[in-house]
């Protein structure tokens, strides 16, 4: 029976870094081919512009209307059907799927993983390793900057209002391999900070024509510990991130909800800033959801996740910066949590009280 072949998925903000490690691949392993997708959005209509490149050059280079310019359109309606074509391809051993500028990494492998099943179309390919690549001397700026994809001429659609720190720090917090170009020591500020914001159980590379490609392609993407990494519930500290160039991290954990109002009032002086913050709280007015809270690039995201089931509710915002505010955004914490008394009180005080969180949450179910 015929092996599936392996197929590493990277991710960057960067076009020439994409551009860099797919052409290092290809080189040292000539029996890789590529799918390159970029999204294109117009006044008529979207498209996906799919390139498909090996050793030898570029192989096909063509524009595929969609009804609209989407990642998960590009996934379901290009990328799964072009990289079932290529698996079924003796010219090659394996595959590296170059996804569009900012795009993230996790719905990707999450449709592609279900595509990779034993029915599944994809069944000819498994999935190897997710990879993010990025440029050291640009990472602090790139993460903790207010600067919009859009500004950066990389925003997948018209429509995308996200900052470059919010999709940097999607791709890397989920990769397999975080592939970075630059040195460390010119750069041991950007570097820790790497350190403090990657996936705990991924691997660092120093060097992106160090990588060792056979290897990306030797590994195993564990699908659930994907999602695991950028599921704000189980939002902790890397440990033993290093803090010796003023990086920090800090850990701020309460069995209280937050308070609704105050928290609306307050909430520039935990979400504004130069920092990346992740986590859950919850508050008395929806006691049974878990409330997502996603920052970086100055932008601040919010949202319901599920609910608390058997497990009892609590609060925790992990917050990593360089610029050492930490007494602050301790004080701002304490202020929007309840206080000991407003605790004790119950949740009775909370029944038919207006839900001021329902522009970000969404309104409560009936």
């Amino acid at each position: 029976m015929t092996q599936p072949k392996p197929l590493v998925v990277l991710a960057t903000v960067g076009p020439l870094l994409r551009d860099a490690v797919a052409l290092g691949v290809v080189v040292d392993h000539p029996r890789t081919v590529v799918l390159r997708h970029d999204i294109v959005d117009g006044p008529d209509g979207g498209g996906i512009r799919r390139v498909v490149a090996d050793a030898g050059g570029v192989l096909e280079d063509v524009l595929v209307p969609l009804a609209h310019a989407c990642l998960s359109c590009s996934v379901r309606e290009d990328a799964v059907p072009t990289l079932e074509r290529l698996a079924r391809d003796p010219r090659w051993d394996q595959v590296l799927l170059a996804l569009p500028v900012s795009a993230e990494s996790l719905p990707v492998t999450r449709a592609l993983g279900a595509a990779a099943g034993r029915a599944g179309r994809l069944r000819g390919l498994r999935l190897a390793s997710v990879v993010a690549a990025l440029d050291l001397a640009a990472f602090e700026d790139d993460l903790l900057g207010d600067d919009l994809l859009d500004e950066r001429g990389v925003a997948l659609t018209a429509d995308d209002e996200r900052a470059v720190g919010e999709a940097l720090a999607a791709q890397v917090a989920h990769a397999d391999v975080v592939l970075v170009a630059g040195e460390p020591a010119e750069h041991p500020v950007a570097s820790d900070l790497l350190d403090h914001v990657r996936a705990a159980d991924g691997l660092r590379v120093d060097g992106v024509l160090a990588a060792d490609a056979a290897a990306l392609f030797a590994g195993a993407h564990d699908l659930r510990a994907g999602d695991r990494r950028l599921d704000p519930r189980r939002a902790a500290p890397v440990p033993d991130a290093p803090t010796r160039h003023g990086v920090w991290t800090l850990d701020l954990r309460a069995d209280r909800a937050l308070h609704p109002e105050r928290l609306v009032a307050d909430v520039a002086r935990l979400g504004q800033g130069r920092h990346r913050s992740r986590g859950r709280f919850w508050v008395p007015s929806r006691p049974d959801s878990v409330c997502a809270w996603d920052g970086a690039g100055g932008q601040l995201s919010v949202g319901e996740v599920g609910t608390w089931g058997r497990r009892a509710p609590g609060t925790r915002l992990v917050f990593t910066g360089v610029q050492d505010v930490r007494a602050d955004l301790l004080a701002a914490f304490e202020d929007v949590l309840l206080t000991a008394d407003e605790h004790a009180r119950g949740l009775h005080p909370w029944l038919g009280r207006e839900d001021v969180l329902a522009p970000w949450l969404g309104d409560r179910a009936a």
